[in-house]
């Protein structure tokens, strides 16, 4: 048998990359149901996409132990698809030694496709995330000065491109061989797509191991995910008896015995891959295959299967060994010059060992000219008999030539983790925190930690320590809290060494933002004090870290001396003398404070327009600045949420989801942009989108983690935008769910106030005694802290209704207090809504009149929901008071108020008032208030029988234009041509079917023959 055909037996069992390309060369041995099944898959998928079919994903799988067959019927598999005209198949293998590599896997998969696309095309599949996803694939480098990448960030980024990339590559075949061994970045994108796939024309082809303690222990949670998720799940079982002997036989001839082929069966149990060992080793050992010499066969599969150190070096030789090393340590594509390199062999030695190693059926040529094992169990072999002394110098050499070969260090940094350690090597430990900055701007964090925790190992010089802790501490910021507080407390423990004093700040600052969004706000606010005092020679680092600790100390459930705390906040805000980010900072957390206590509204705006540079965030206090986080920033468009500026909230808001989009930044960050712009819009009354950025937030929230502060402030704002819809009942499943109730959140505060909100949900399920108890109670823990923001907490006024039944003066000294108070902060929202639900314990002329009040305040405020109701409550109280005709006004304007709220419930309310006394249930509207000057002048043109034509070059228009404002004037009008000019109440003209000039509606003539007739 020749060097070729031993070669392609081999890949044709174990499945290497030649196989693809040589068609029915050698038939799959008990497989047809597995072959029907991907055959049937991809003819599916084919099928319904060229009749327009869009979402029919699919997941394939196969799964079974080491050798079992899964590469080749990927290998078939991928065959099947590339026979499919139009079909765009992408392959990626993962592998064991790049298991540390990140995106090994995805850029294996993505970057021919994606590489291949015209920069036009490019642009419109990469969208707004070819930041992200561009340095992530390999495609780009990252900008100077770019940020670190949220890993979710770049996994939603990926979702994005492939929704756009599968519509123009479909139908779309995606093979992913030996997923137990594919990065973690890769696989937590790809067991997430699997999900979405199906929303597409792609089919996903898996194969791995099936046996869990096969994959690595980081990885093991997705085993089950992808299991789960696949529609057609194949399990292969061993060959058969038949197929075995026939396999012996195509080797060693017909000669051999019944009885040696089922022991042959036995001893290698049905697996394709210890067939060919076997048979290799039967060959070379001259064994006649007949039933007197079967006892050998279990000696010999040992050797076959379990190679020593001396077994490799008997069959290869120490200098092919060296290179079949090399090979292993590259893992999968590998390069012939690398390995010729990492070996310290020439050119020619090189040819020499690759030579010897396909002849051996270790290595196979691929099609891209590149090398890989024949089977990766061979690697793995190859790869665990190198001793400890040579594995970790070859490593190191693997690293220095990667990096010498412009493959960069993210490249060489997988080879440099695993080096000797303890030799106090400056220059590695340079090379591996800098290959962790380059992971932490393709958001591969763990990555990144491996790099650091190998420079502390190396170690670094005592000098450099605690920076090596700091960035490690940083490196975990967005995905793993309890490192980051351990690593950021042991960087600031003098005993580690000393950090720089502008790194002491930050690292503190740090370390009181994790701490804070775990819920430990007091102590994320004692570091900063603490630090603070300690920090002398820095006043700018000083002045951070105190407003660090103001801003932690506002978002706790409760504090012991809030009052003593606001005074000190107003005494540093007066200290301040500057503009600088940090003095702006102290800025924006005095707004939001006097916001709290319910001071007059124009105090708090003035301090917070002083921090914004011309009407934007100032250089410094953005959303993505890496000095202050996105809490500042949060803060100031919450002061301006609640004093009425909400067009300018949104504008923050909206910069805030565009630019953590733009930054990858995908986890808590954007849920909570979400959810501001859900508040603003709840308090602007567009409920409907409310709504859905208040879902968008907590389906993130609930992504990242159970019950975070972020998904009370979701859930809490949610509960109360269904109960302004209408959705009572709604909003109590959901609370009662989530938990929204008493005692809250251990330690952060809810956004707006939880016990305010509890209340108002129990009044709208009737439950007034619960109600009034839950009130109370956040009554006297808001006035302890000195909270007196009727917006922001409405516990007085609502209180007052829970109340009225059974103690009416007690409610009306709530009610007044609650407007009281509501005045002294001065907006027009806070007064009228206080006003709003004064009335409601009223009735008769006094209702109407704070009624009155209510409705004139709001009209000048941008709260519609509110102005809403106050309308439909003031025609109903008018009503009450024998006023229909007012009343049908009020109530009127109210509907159409509530309508453009989304306020369902609010609109039924009112339409039940109007029809109870016999009133029309909604206003027939007059058309000639409903149209626009533009459209007054086609309309009356039209009038008097002008065609469109004519009337654009009259009135000097396009003439498409012309259409579009007729098509609006008989939309409103509910009328044609014909019914015009009674519809808007105009003389008719002297109208004419074809017009003067024998031109129709849409200005081609109607008289004659059509263009082009006979």
């Amino acid at each position: 048998m020749t060097e070729r055909d031993n070669e392609f037996r081999a890949e044709a069992v174990s499945g290497g990359p030649e196989a693809a390309a040589a068609p029915n060369r050698v038939r799959l041995r008990d497989r047809d149901a597995e072959l029907r099944s991907a055959e049937a898959a991809v003819d599916k998928l084919c099928r319904e996409f060229a009749a327009g079919g869009t979402e029919i994903g699919e997941l394939l799988t196969f799964s079974g132990r080491p050798g079992i067959g899964k590469t080749t019927l990927l290998h078939e598999v991928r065959r099947l698809a590339k026979l499919r005209p139009g079909a765009t198949v992408l392959f990626a293998r993962g592998g064991e030694r790049q298991f540390n590599e990140p995106y090994h896997v995805l850029r294996q998969l993505l970057q021919p496709v994606l590489g291949s696309l015209k920069p036009g095309e490019f642009r419109q599949v990469m969208g707004t995330w070819e930041e992200v996803v561009g340095p992530a694939m390999g495609l780009k480098q990252p900008k100077q000065g770019a940020r670190r990448l949220d890993p979710q960030g770049v996994r939603d980024g990926l979702d994005y491109v492939l929704t756009q990339l599968a519509p123009r590559r479909a139908p779309l075949v995606m093979i992913v061989d030996d997923l137990h061994w594919a990065d973690l970045e890769s696989l937590a994108w790809l067991s997430q797509f699997a999900v979405r796939a199906r929303e597409l024309p792609v089919l996903l082809v898996f194969a791995y191991r099936d046996d869990i303690a096969d994959w690595p222990a980081e990885s093991q949670d997705h085993h089950s995910a992808v299991t789960g998720l696949a529609t057609r799940k194949h399990e292969l079982s061993r060959l058969s008896l038949v197929a075995v002997t026939d396999m012996i036989r195509a080797e060693l001839g017909d000669r051999a015995e019944d009885a040696f082929c089922y022991e042959f069966w036995n001893v290698v149990n049905g697996n394709p891959f210890e067939v060919v060992a076997l048979l290799d080793q039967v060959r070379d050992q001259e064994l006649d295959p007949v039933e007197e010499n079967s006892h050998q066969l279990r000696e010999l599969a040992v050797d076959a299967t379990g190679m020593t150190l001396k077994s490799w070096l008997d069959r290869l030789g120490a200098t092919t060994l060296r290179f079949a090393w090399a090979a292993a340590m590259l893992g999968t594509d590998i390069r012939q010059d690398l390995a010729a390199r990492i070996s310290t062999q020439s050119g020619e030695g090189a040819r020499e060992s690759i030579k010897a190693l396909r002849k051996q059926r270790v290595l196979t040529q691929t099609p891209n000219g590149n090398l890989e094992f024949v089977h990766p169990l061979i690697a793995s072999s190859i790869y665990n008999t190198m001793p400890e002394a040579t594995r970790t110098g070859m490593h190191g050499v693997a690293a220095a030539e990667i990096e010498n070969a412009g493959l960069g260090l993210l490249a060489a940094s997988r080879h440099l983790v695993e080096t000797f350690a303890g030799e106090g090597d400056d220059r590695t430990v340079r090379k591996l925190r800098r290959a962790a900055a380059e992971h932490l701007l393709i958001g591969a964090p763990e990555a990144a930690q491996r790099c650091l925790h190998r420079a502390l190992a190396e170690p670094p010089d005592d000098l450099d320590r605690a920076e090596v802790l700091y960035e490690l501490g940083c490196s975990a910021l967005l995905t793993d809290p309890i490192a980051t507080v351990n690593q950021l407390k042991l960087a600031l423990d003098p005993e580690e060494g000393p950090l720089r004093a502008s790194l002491r700040v930050d690292a503190t600052f740090r370390l009181s933002e994790v701490l804070a969004h775990s819920g430990e706000l007091r102590q994320a606010a004692v570091v900063c004090q603490e630090e603070a005092e300690r920090t002398v020679s820095d006043p700018a680092g000083r002045l951070r870290l105190e407003a660090a600790s103001f801003m932690w100390h506002a978002y706790r459930k409760s504090e012991e001396d809030g009052p003593a705390r606001s005074a000190r906040l107003g005494a540093l805000c007066d200290s301040l003398s500057g503009r600088d980010a940090a003095d702006r900072a102290v800025l924006a957390m005095r707004a939001w404070d006097l916001t709290l206590r319910g001071e007059p509204s124009a105090e708090a705006l003035r301090y917070a327009d002083d921090v914004l540079d011309n009407g934007r965030l100032p250089k410094g206090l953005g959303w993505t600045d890496n000095t202050w986080g996105f809490e500042l920033p949060a803060t100031l468009g919450l002061s301006y949420t609640y004093n009425d500026r909400i067009a300018q909230a949104e504008r923050l808001f909206s910069d805030a989801i565009i630019q953590f989009e733009v930054a990858g930044w995908s986890g808590a960050h954007r849920g909570f942009a979400y959810f501001l712009m859900g508040l603003a819009r709840f308090r602007r009354g567009l409920l409907a989108e409310a709504e859905d950025f208040l879902r968008r937030a907590l389906r993130l929230s609930e992504r990242i983690g159970p019950k975070l502060p972020l998904a009370w402030d979701a859930v809490g704002v949610l509960v109360d935008t269904l109960i302004a819809r209408g959705r009572p009942r709604e909003a109590w499943d959901l609370a009662i769910g989530f938990g929204f109730h008493p005692p809250y959140h251990a330690t952060a505060m809810v956004l707006p106030d939880a016990a305010s909100l509890y209340g108002k949900l129990l009044l709208a399920v009737d439950r007034p005694a619960g109600a009034a108890a839950a009130l109370t109670e956040a009554g006297a823990q808001l006035d302890l802290r000195g909270w007196h923001n009727t917006v922001w907490a409405p516990w007085a006024g609502h209180l007052a209704i829970a109340l009225a039944g059974d103690e009416p003066e007690r409610a009306r000294a709530y009610a007044r207090r609650s407007v009281a108070d509501a005045e002294r902060f001065g907006t027009a929202s806070a007064i009228g809504t206080a006003l709003r639900l004064y009335a409601q314990i009223e009735d008769g002329q006094q209702a109407v009149e704070l009624l009155e009040r209510a409705v004139a305040h709001l009209g000048q405020s941008p709260a519609g929901y509110e102005h809403a109701v106050a309308l439909v409550d003031l025609g109903a109280a008018l009503r009450r008071v024998g006023r229909l005709e007012d009343a049908q006004e009020y109530l009127y304007q109210g509907i159409e108020l509530a309508q453009h709220c989304a306020a369902d419930g609010l609109v039924d309310r009112a339409r039940r008032e109007l029809a109870n006394y016999g009133l029309r249930p909604n206003r027939l509207g007059d058309v000639r208030e409903m149209l626009s000057q533009p459209e007054w002048d086609v309309a009356r043109q039209a009038v008097r029988g002008v065609p469109p034509q004519r009337i654009a070059e009259t009135l000097d228009l396009p003439l498409s234009l012309v259409n579009r404002r007729l098509a609006a004037v008989y939309r409103k009008a509910g009328s044609g041509p014909d019914g015009l000019a009674a519809a808007l109440g105009l003389p008719p003209g002297q109208r004419d079917a074809a017009g003067a000039d024998g031109l129709g509606p849409d200005g081609l003539r109607l008289d004659g023959d059509l263009p082009g007739g006979t």
